[in-house]
């Protein structure tokens, strides 16, 4: 089997650990071995029933051997700080997928590394994810979508036909984006919004219509 861990002791880690029970339920073949964490304090505690923390991003670095790496964060930020902190040539990230996702035609479909895609998915005809985006439970992504670098859809986020999304994006739960936009860098579109317009870079966007929201 081959050995996998998860980066994120939290709830998204558990959440992580249960969809690789799923992949493995259906022809896997991971061996889930335990955590990693940043917080070093939890070093030997247990995750619930799914294992323990073994450590932190210090020994993941001594890690000698292949292993493969989820990174269960539910804050893209904080995902793309991870990523760029592990440079040990030993540690890979597959995409996690489960098991449920339907795919309109997988042969006009293309993925990056480090992708996790939850339960019941949709992913449309010529549609392409780059790496590390998080597609939580029940999204829909639309024909003709083309999706950058660490973005989180959250559950029940729906994407319509022909839309380019950037990188470090977050569509929150059970958000809607209408055909054809294109979403820059750093928007944050809150949950049950929708929008219809082209957003600014590294804003919020909030309602229906979706309008941009000043703290």
């Amino acid at each position: 089997m081959k050995k996998i861990a998860i980066y994120g002791a939290g709830g998204f880690g558990k959440e992580v650990a249960c969809l690789i029970d799923r992949i493995n339920a259906k022809g896997g073949d991971w061996q889930l071995i335990g955590f990693f964490d940043d917080n070093t304090k939890a070093v030997g505690t247990a995750v619930s029933c799914y294992g323990t923390v073994l450590g932190g991003m210090e020994t993941l670095a001594n890690v000698d051997e292949p292993l493969a790496v989820a990174i269960a964060i539910n804050d893209n930020k904080v995902v793309r700080r991870i990523r760029e902190s592990i440079v040990n040539p030993h540690i890979y990230f597959p995409n996690l997928i489960d098991p449920s996702l339907f795919l309109v035609d997988s042969r006009t479909v293309t993925m990056g590394d480090g992708n996790i895609i939850q339960n019941d998915c949709m992913i449309s005809c010529d549609a392409s994810l780059g790496n590390f985006n998080l597609i939580n439970d029940h999204v829909v992504v639309g024909h003709d979508n083309h999706i950058g670098d660490f973005n989180g859809l959250m559950p029940g986020a729906h994407l319509s036909g022909g839309i380019t999304i950037g990188d470090n994006n977050l569509l929150g739960v059970a958000s809607v984006v209408l055909q054809g936009i294109t979403i820059g860098n750093g928007v944050t579109l809150g949950a049950n919004s929708v929008l219809m317009t082209q957003p600014k870079d590294n804003c919020t966007y909030l309602g229906v219509p979706a309008m941009k929201f000043d703290f």
